[in-house]
Parts: C-alpha cells; sequence; structure tokens
C-alpha cells in the first residue's frame, strides 16, 4: 500500500481546496428548499467553483469503465445512497439530499458533502440524517497517530447498528492529495485494531452511508448512481481529515459547516 503523507507546504495547499469545497456547500444552502432542481444547484455550484478559481474533480471524471461523469457535483435524493447525477426533477418537501463536492485548487483536492432536509421531513429521515453525522464524527474522533483504520470503521459501525440502521460496506472512504482517490480506503465498518496504522501527514475522508432498512445496494443504468435495494432511505455526511502529531484536523471546515456533535468537545484528540 503506496500512502502519499503530506509535508507543511500540501498540508497548507489541502487545508485552502478543503475550505473552498465547504464554502460550495455554503453558497447552496439558501437555495436547497422545495421547488429547485438538482440540475440548478449543479449550476449554483459550478458559478461557485468559477468564482473562487476552483475546478470540479467530478465534472468529466471516468475511473476505468465507466462513463465520464457528467456534472459538477453529486445529488443523491432519498433512497440513492451516492453518485447521483442531477437533473431537472424539483425537490419536494420532505425530500433528503446529500450534496457532496469535490474541487481542485492549485492541484489540490477537497472533498466533502452534507446533508439537506428539503422543507419539512419525517421524524426518520431527519433521525437518519442526524445519527449518520454523528457516525461520521464517531469514526473521525478515533483518528490520531497509533489508531488504525479498523478503529474508524468499528467506532462508525457500532454507532450505526446500535441505533438500528445498516452501513454500506460497497463504497468507502480514500486517501486524497494531488489525485482524487489514493491509498488508504477507509472502510466504515470493521475490527478495532485492524488495518492501517494512522500516522501523521495523511489525508483522507471518513464518508459512511447508512440506510434505515437492509445495507445492499444496486447501480442503476447510468452507470453511476447507486441506490438501496430495498428503496430505504440512505444518508452520507462527509468530511477530510488530517492526521496531526496530536490526533486529527478537519480540513474540509468553513464558516458555514455544521458544528460538531457535542460528545466531539469532549475528545482529548482535539487538544
Amino acid at each position: 500500500m503506496t500512502i502519499t503523507y503530506k509535508d507543511e507546504a500540501g498540508i497548507a495547499g489541502m487545508r485552502v481546496a478543503c475550505r473552498l469545497a465547504s464554502e460550495v456547500l455554503d453558497h447552496l444552502t439558501p437555495h436547497i428548499k422545495p421547488g429547485i432542481t438538482t440540475r440548478e444547484i449543479d449550476r449554483l455550484a459550478a458559478e461557485c467553483m468559477k468564482a473562487q478559481g476552483s475546478i470540479s474533480a467530478t465534472l468529466g471524471y471516468q475511473p476505468a469503465g465507466y462513463p465520464p461523469y457528467p456534472a459538477s457535483l453529486c445529488t443523491s435524493v432519498n433512497h440513492v445512497v451516492c453518485h447521483g447525477i442531477p437533473n431537472d426533477k424539483p425537490l419536494k418537501k420532505g425530500d433528503i439530499v446529500n450534496v457532496d463536492v469535490t474541487v481542485i485548487k492549485d492541484g489540490w483536492y477537497g472533498d466533502t458533502s452534507r446533508m439537506f432536509i428539503v422543507g419539512e421531513a419525517s421524524i426518520a429521515a431527519k433521525r437518519l440524517c442526524a445519527l449518520t453525522y454523528e457516525a461520521m464524527w464517531h469514526g473521525i474522533v478515533q483518528v490520531k497517530p497509533g489508531a488504525r483504520l479498523g478503529d474508524v470503521g468499528w467506532a462508525i459501525q457500532k454507532f450505526a447498528e446500535s441505533n438500528g440502521f445498516s452501513v454500506v460496506r460497497e463504497f468507502c472512504g480514500h486517501g486524497i492529495g494531488q489525485v482524487f482517490h489514493e491509498e488508504p480506503q477507509v472502510l466504515h465498518y470493521g475490527k478495532p485494531g485492524t488495518g492501517e496504522e494512522l500516522k501523521p501527514g495523511m489525508t483522507f475522508t471518513i464518508e459512511p452511508m447508512i440506510n434505515t432498512g437492509r445495507r445492499e445496494v444496486r447501480e442503476l443504468g447510468d452507470g453511476w448512481t447507486i441506490v438501496t435495494k430495498d428503496h430505504s432511505l440512505s444518508a452520507q455526511w462527509e468530511h477530510t481529515v488530517l492526521v496531526t502529531p496530536t490526533g486529527y484536523e478537519v480540513l474540509t471546515l468553513s464558516a458555514g459547516s455544521p458544528p460538531p456533535p457535542a460528545f466531539v468537545k469532549a475528545e482529548p484528540a482535539l487538544a
């Protein structure tokens, strides 16, 4: 496994790219309400990136075996797990939507996503979004030198499953830097004390996909969109994280980022 460890210059570049990615979501937040289409969300994001001097990492992105991705971000609505392609269908009251943004600035990648509740949603939908956010943070607070990736995955899995949810297995977090997806893979399930050891200078995403129903997923015919097999609701949150000498730094924070859950403030990793 070849992991790239970022030096001070690389960390500085990552901080900028990651903040800009989060600021795209800040820009979109007031617009995400009933009646807007996901294609319009995509257009607004592209405008914001242009103003920032960043570019979308997803537009035209084409891993082996995939068609080129056709949009500047991903919009995954309700039972869509990830990689939803923006379209002309208006969002309606009660929908939940994940907006996933990756930008490139000066060769560095910043990757983050948030859940948005459109208008007023059901108690079940709001609970899923809130607890998925907490699940991500349960993983983040495990990050420190000497910990292992299995610790991160187990913390997310234990929290999600204890609340009656399931964790998608087919998609995971990933290393990121001057490449969109690099080593290591960051699973959102696992066993404590297993997996790659965390060391200062590592940067990777933590982005659990949590379902109200079963964990099985399937791919739609467009070659990108992933949905729950049982049509149950799915939620996802994502931050890009740096391993520091004493713990972690969340790089994808901006003025409009939701605050961490209350339990995070007591974590020694933040000291």
